[in-house]
């Protein structure tokens, strides 16, 4: 019984995003947050760049943490 013929795509895969990392875009995004939130004072873009990636990062590590949010109770009729 003859094999199967692989074709080959014309393609390459793209490579998947690790679900923990954050993309150079997110954490070039997140930096510029901060960099406004400073009013566009003064300050270090590499500390800037930094502390976007970790906070993106820590977001990404425990999804069922940021899932539970805490709803307020509705307000009942009187």
């Amino acid at each position: 019984m003859a094999k199967p013929i692989r074709i080959a795509s014309s393609t390459p895969p793209k490579p998947k995003a690790s679900p923990r990392k954050p993309t150079y875009d997110q954490i070039q995004a997140r930096a510029y947050e901060i960099f406004l939130r400073r009013c566009g004072a003064p300050g270090d873009q590499l500390q800037d760049w930094l502390q976007a990636e970790s906070e993106l990062a820590s977001r990404r590590k425990s999804p069922s943490e940021s899932s539970k949010t805490v709803r307020p109770a509705k307000a009942q009729a009187a």
